[in-house]
């Protein structure tokens, strides 16, 4: 499942990145790019605040990066990726603990993951490394690990 993932959002939940340093988009970027290529998933990525004449979109490997043109945020522009993916939302994860972005994932149908939990995944260790954290489910992970000791009915 690619991901949609609100830079600005994750980069505090990651323990030694600053929204105060000068270099901690590129930071991010770095730890984002080694995520594409352990997991073989597609990002994008969201920052807002790009400098004037400095608004681009950057494609590195499985990763692009979106720097958003001032007056506009990151939130609104993830908003209107939503809506180009259209139905194909509903495959795309999106990173945020913004509650606004949240909710614009659900109205898309795509799945949400909390930068915090999306934030472990990044710094785990190449071989340990693992899927995010998905969504909260009806059903609690004993609930479903039950559900398939009990195996499929017997006819």
């Amino acid at each position: 499942m690619p991901y949609l993932v609100d830079g600005h959002n994750l980069i505090p939940k990651i323990p030694g990145l600053s929204l105060r340093a000068i270099d901690d988009e590129e930071h991010l970027i770095y730890l984002l790019q080694g995520f594409c290529q352990r997991q073989q998933k597609d990002v994008e990525v969201f920052f807002d605040k790009a400098p004037a004449g400095q608004a681009r979109r950057q494609k590195s490997g499985r990763l692009v990066c979106h720097f958003v043109r001032q007056g506009k945020t990151a939130d609104s522009a993830i908003a209107e990726r939503l809506q180009q993916l259209g139905g194909a939302a509903h495959n795309w994860s999106v990173v945020s603990s913004d509650h606004a972005v949240q909710a614009a994932a659900r109205r898309a149908r795509a799945s949400v993951i909390k930068s915090e939990a999306f934030a472990r995944s990044l710094l785990a260790p190449a071989a340990a490394a693992a899927e995010p954290e998905e969504p909260d489910s009806d059903l609690s992970t004993e609930e479903w690990l039950n559900l398939f000791r009990q195996g499929r009915p017997k006819n």
